[in-house]
């Protein structure tokens, strides 16, 4: 049988947007420019993402198991797994399957839990998925949630403002689910956007950026593409957060000066020839 597997694969689970640079469209290239083939398996298909006041959309679940069987049949080996926006209990199942199925030794599992933000879950996602959602963080080797999923995930209260010391317990609930690798991120401090690292037995590490313009569609799945594509290439764990973190600072940057409208995300084809 034809072997497939001569090249680092990360199978990326998350929906497709075909406008406003998010989730698959985001990942895929930035995963590619690092050296490393990315397979996508969609959730769902948006013509734009749903910050727009209006969007075509396509639920893929009933299609997942069959286009994942194809990917049985040709026996690929996946040196990662990287799981974004998951829209229904039946699709954490899925992919709690998927990982059972193709998880091998060396397979690193990278878990962005987008199930929140700003102090409160998504209006899609009920108590049940939430439970499942930390059934799932159980696999993942690297968890990369914002504040707000990490209280979802250990059940804090939410609050605006916290200490190293706050976190670093937030973290610590966190690592108790499973995880080795904890980066909670989009920490707002004053005129910085910290990205808290935790990694067992190596211990914490706060990293700050200066923050730039306002909220931009996409810039949580460059961050996860590229600690899913380092994780794989095997690069540090708090470099690759600094390198995730000046990368979203220049495509800011670099969108702000096109004068690109909020939903259209970051122009991150400006930039991605500086990513190594």
């Amino acid at each position: 049988m034809t072997n497939h597997n001569h090249q680092k694969k990360i199978a990326l689970i998350n929906d497709y947007t075909g406008f406003g640079r998010c989730s698959v469209a985001v990942q895929l290239p930035i995963i590619s420019m690092l050296k490393v083939q990315c397979c996508a398996l969609p959730t769902s298909i948006f013509s734009n993402h749903t910050g727009f006041e209006s969007f075509f959309y396509t639920d893929y679940t009933d299609n997942m198991q069959a286009y994942i069987e194809e990917w049985k049949k040709l026996q690929l080996h996946f040196k990662g797994i990287c799981t974004g926006f998951l829209g229904s209990a039946q699709q954490i199942q899925i992919v709690s399957k998927f990982i059972c199925d193709f998880k091998k030794e060396d397979t690193i599992i990278i878990i962005d839990p987008v199930m929140g933000d700003y102090g409160k879950a998504y209006p899609t996602y009920t108590e049940e998925m939430c439970s499942q959602m930390i059934e799932l963080v159980r696999y993942a080797d690297i968890v990369v949630p914002n504040v707000t999923e990490a209280c979802i995930l250990t059940g804090t209260p939410y609050k605006e403002k916290w200490t190293a010391r706050e976190l670093l317990e937030l973290a610590e609930k966190i690592g108790e689910i499973g995880p080795e690798k904890i980066v909670i991120t989009g920490i707002p401090q004053k005129t910085y956007v910290s990205n808290f690292c935790l990694e067992k037995g190596k211990g914490y590490e706060l990293i700050r950026t200066h923050k730039i313009g306002s909220s931009r569609s996409g810039t949580g799945d460059i961050f996860s593409a590229i600690i899913a594509a380092d994780a794989v290439n095997g690069v540090e764990f708090t470099q690759s957060v600094r390198k995730a973190s000046k990368f979203i600072k220049k495509c800011i940057q670099r969108s702000i000066e096109m004068d690109l409208p909020l939903t259209d995300g970051v122009c991150f084809e400006e930039e991605l020839y500086t990513l190594k």
